[in-house]
This record gives structure tokens, C-alpha cells and sequence, in this order.
């Protein structure tokens, strides 16, 4: 059964081929959204080849909904998007995928039934279609190359939903078996590479060495270290005297 989450429907209309149709299912699940309608596909339904393209998401198709018009299709939704590139002569407000998204999510959540319709490979959504919808989404494309394919079209809108459905990381780092070095940490290790350089006559002329040493201590805090680079900053130090030591 498709999720329980709230969540818009994505309406197929006539697409042609099924590859297309198991990618969009795909784009769909990986951003959690499981409610596809079809409306009459060039190919007949069910369509092996969308099966195939489908992989994991195979049950998106087996609970998709298949509609002989759009009017069917939209029967129980009070809010529908339509997707084009192209303008239509029509009067109708026009949304990127994201606003759009925050406006779908806003919708569902005050108990509307949303829809997005995405047309045919070959020429979109007819005149007719984008009709019925209540507002337009246009993906801010290359003006001299704005066909996208079915599923990548399917792909950014549910994206979008997402991003406007969860809390996004926009950043992180892996920390990879380790923990950022302490304060006391870092500062241990610029007193342990000023004493070693000041040994090796490093900071010269005098008149320049105080300043040389506000400049080294300021690199060591700008720089992000983790506990196992200040040991291994410590060790290559160490080294470094260890093999002068057997040089001399």
C-alpha cells in the first residue's frame, strides 16, 4: 500500500516510453514519494520494460494508479501543478520546483489533495491539459536546450519535496575514527613546532621573530585538525629532530 505519508501525487500523462516510466518511479522513491498515477501510456500497462528500469522501486508501479484521461486522473485533487518549459498563452501563476514544493507541502499539511502533472517525452503537456492545472512549474533550464527527460523532470520536482519534507545536512564531515583536536591540544602542538624551530634558529632576525611566531600560531588555529593529525604533526616533528640528530 502506498505510504501514509502525506505526500503529493505525481500524474504520468501519456507517457511513451515505459524506461522513462520506471525511472520516474525511481527518481520518486528515492525521495520518498510512492503515489504515481499513469494516464494512458503509449506502451499499454503494465509495462515490462518500466519494471526493469524501476529495480527497487518495482512496487511504486504495482500501486500505481492507471487512468484512461486526466480528468480521471485529477478527479479527488484540489490543487494541481502542471510541469512545461514552454510558455502557453494561459494566465496562470508560474513556480520554480522549489517554491512550488513549499507550496504543495503547505497545502497538504492544511488537508488539500495536490497533484503534479508531467507530460510526454515528445511534446509535454498539451494546451488542454495544462488547463486543468491550477498553477505551472518551469525548471529554470538552458533557454537554448530545455528538454528534459521524463524522469529527470520527476527527479528534480521530487527533490524539491524533499527538501522541503526533512531536515537537510547541507554539511558535514566524516570523521574518520577520531575527534576535532582540543584547544589545549592545538596549542601544545604550536608550542612543541616554535620550540623546535627556535632551536633550529628558524625564527631570524630577532627583530622579526615575535611576529614570525603569532603568524605559526595563527595558522595552527585556522587550521580544522583532528586529534590524529596533531599526532601525527607531533610525529613528523619528532622524527624530523630524530634523523638530524643521527645525521650529525
Amino acid at each position: 500500500m502506498p505510504s501514509a505519508v502525506p505526500q503529493p501525487a505525481i500524474v504520468l500523462v501519456r507517457p511513451q516510453m515505459g524506461e522513462n516510466i520506471g525511472g520516474a518511479a525511481r527518481a520518486m522513491w528515492n525521495f520518498g514519494l510512492d503515489r504515481m498515477r499513469v494516464v494512458e501510456p503509449r506502451d499499454g500497462w503494465p509495462n515490462q520494460k518500466a519494471v526493469a528500469m524501476a529495480s527497487g522501486a518495482g512496487r511504486l508501479l504495482d500501486e500505481a494508479g492507471h487512468y484512461g484521461s486526466v480528468a480521471e486522473a485529477l478527479d479527488d485533487c484540489t490543487f494541481v501543478f502542471a510541469t512545461t518549459a514552454r510558455g502557453r498563452g494561459l494566465t496562470k501563476p508560474v513556480y520554480s520546483p522549489e517554491k512550488a514544493m513549499e507550496l504543495a507541502r503547505e497545502k497538504i499539511a492544511a488537508g488539500e489533495k495536490v497533484a503534479v502533472m508531467f507530460g510526454p517525452e515528445r511534446a509535454g503537456l498539451e494546451n488542454e491539459d495544462v488547463a486543468r492545472a491550477n498553477a505551472i512549474i518551469t525548471v529554470p533550464v538552458n533557454p537554448e536546450f530545455f528538454s528534459l527527460n521524463l524522469a529527470q523532470c520527476v527527479l528534480l520536482t521530487a527533490y524539491e519535496w524533499r527538501r522541503q519534507s526533512v531536515e537537510i545536512e547541507h554539511e558535514r564531515v566524516e570523521m574518520a575514527k577520531t575527534d576535532w583536536a582540543s584547544a589545549i591540544e592545538v596549542e601544545k602542538l604550536s608550542q612543541h613546532y616554535e620550540e623546535r624551530l627556535d632551536e633550529a634558529g628558524f625564527f631570524f632576525p630577532e627583530a622579526k621573530a615575535e611576529g614570525m611566531k603569532v603568524n605559526l600560531r595563527n595558522l595552527w588555529s585556522r587550521m580544522p585538525l583532528t586529534r590524529a593529525d596533531v599526532q601525527m604533526f607531533h610525529g613528523m616533528l619528532r622524527q624530523m629532530v630524530r634523523w638530524k640528530d643521527r645525521q650529525d
